[in-house]
């Protein structure tokens, strides 16, 4: 998951903080400390993982590209310069740029705010964003929330007293839910030092940037690994009472099953798995962080010389064709399998699947799947001819019921047109007609389409007003009863509105 590093460098930043004992600091000097910290943190900690360097005032600017060098990082950080006033809008509109032209609008992103708190002057201040979203055309909408998944951390390098004096913090709580919520604002406890800058630069590390160490067991293999990024917590809407759902940090392999077999699955997430040893290998070689991904040694090359159960099971599945079956918790399984970056380099991913006994639908519950050698023949065949999946319901599901969907438009458009065909054709139709009106009746009530049923109405009066001379005159009749038996039900009376209240034809006198 990439990192924006959004650094306010507004003159507001330059305002001196007193220390007890030591000279006087800028705002902005703390905020580069605090930074500092995160980008030792993701060297030591994150080193896979790309970060990019913005700085902000009334205009913003891109200092370091996305990369893994957090060299260069620190090395722009220290040379900052001061420029005019806060513009947060154009700043987060150069973020949306920046990020879609490396990673386009799929990729989830971490941004990470650092400001005083300060929301700018006049046009183009943040409160002045705010106040005029709904007065903006198309061309001029606001950048939140971004085209791509994103949790945004706003660093206040201000306490919540300051901040609460003036309207700052509602502007930028606002800020946090037009982003989509998913992140946090961060201010300091305490009066201003660096101590406390640091604390809170530690809060937001064990907030987003704690790496995620789990054991990966195997019979009587095991490995301890670092996942990337670190799974998030999952919430299952179909839960009466929802509790979110955090993977295991002992991840148990219960099983390997072909490729073909489970095919290209639905999942929740996708992480890269990677052996401590490899990575203290890395640490202790020196490689470098580099940009681009192809010249970095993979896992298997760093490990050449120690044995590990991690490294193993990565080239058994990348051999082999198959992929291995994991429990992260309690009736929660994800897979791992081997997937290429280049001709040269391939990694061990984790995908992680919906929480439940049975994920996959065609291979049943992943608790019922056992070895080949405890079924009595070979559910492969002989010569492999044959797979066992997808796993046949005990029941068989009748299909037999012509179940009325509207996926698009045009499906919904046939429908009414077929009425209106028929209403044409009365009273030969009468029937036909009657059928195809109750359908649609019975489809809009299921899905609480009220307007609909108002609208068909009124197209069926239309009719009747557009009947010409020489119709028969039961047409007008049936036009006008159906016309008031729709609107009635459109009112919701459950004495006209019944699910299985069918609309008949009137009974009139008229004859050949």
């Amino acid at each position: 998951m990439p990192t924006v590093v959004l650094m306010d460098v507004s003159l507001s930043m330059t305002r001196p903080v007193s220390l007890d004992g030591s000279e006087e600091f800028q705002r902005k000097n703390l905020a580069v400390h605090g930074l500092n910290m995160l980008f030792e943190h993701m060297a030591s900690n994150y080193r896979l993982e790309f970060t990019t360097l913005m700085a902000f005032s009334s205009l913003w600017e891109l200092l370091v590209p996305f990369t893994r060098d957090y060299n260069a990082l620190q090395e722009a950080l220290s040379n900052l310069e001061d420029y005019d006033k806060t513009c947060v809008e154009s700043a987060l509109q150069g973020v949306s740029n920046v990020v879609q032209q490396e990673w386009g609008s799929a990729c989830p992103c971490q941004v990470v705010l650092v400001t005083d708190g300060s929301l700018g002057i006049g046009k183009g201040s943040l409160r002045h964003s705010l106040q005029t979203l709904k007065q903006r055309g198309d061309d001029k909408k606001f950048p939140l929330p971004f085209p791509f998944p994103t949790k945004l951390y706003i660093m206040c390098v201000a306490n919540a007293e300051e901040l609460q004096v003036t309207d700052a913090m509602d502007n930028l709580e606002e800020l946090l839910r037009l982003s989509g919520g998913d992140g946090q604002i961060f201010t300091v406890d305490g009066p201003l030092c660096m101590k406390s800058v640091q604390a809170m630069f530690g809060r937001l590390i064990d907030h987003a940037y704690s790496p995620f160490h789990a054991v990966l067991h195997c019979g009587n293999l095991s490995s301890d690994v670092q996942v990337f990024p670190r799974p998030e917590p999952v919430v299952m809407d179909e839960e009466v009472e929802p509790m979110p759902r955090v993977v295991s940090t002992d991840l148990e392999i219960v099983g390997f099953i072909e490729i073909a077999d489970i095919s290209s699955p639905p999942v929740i997430s996708r992480h890269l798995v990677l052996p401590i040893a490899v990575i203290k290998e890395v640490d202790e070689v020196g490689t470098g962080a580099t940009d681009e991904l192809e010249e970095e040694p993979s896992a298997s090359q760093m490990a050449g010389k120690s044995p590990n159960f991690c490294v193993l099971l990565h080239g058994s599945l990348k051999v082999e064709g198959m992929v291995a079956l994991v429990q992260l918790g309690p009736e929660w399984y994800g897979m791992l399998y081997s997937q290429a970056d280049s001709k040269k380099k391939s990694n061990l991913m984790m995908s992680l699947f919906e929480p439940g006994p049975e994920p996959l639908p065609w291979l049943g519950k992943i608790s019922h799947l056992g070895p080949i050698s405890e079924a009595a023949e070979n559910p492969y065949g002989e010569d492999d001819s044959k797979s066992p999946f997808p796993v046949q319901p005990q029941v068989k599901r009748s299909y037999a019921q012509n179940v009325t969907v509207w996926i698009k438009a045009s499906g919904l458009q046939t429908d009414v047109q077929k009425i209106l065909r028929n209403a044409r054709k009365l009273p030969d139709k009468t029937q036909t007609f009657y059928k195809e009106l109750n359908r649609l009746r019975k489809a809009a009530l299921a899905f609480g389409f009220w307007e609909l049923l108002k609208g068909v109405a009124d197209l069926l009066e239309r009719e009747c007003t557009l009947l010409p001379d020489s119709a028969h005159p039961d047409a007008a009749f049936q036009l006008s009863h159906a016309a008031q038996q729709l609107k009635l039900a459109s009112t919701g009376d459950s004495q006209y509105a019944a699910f299985d209240h069918n609309i008949v034809p009137m009974h009139t006198d008229f004859s050949s």
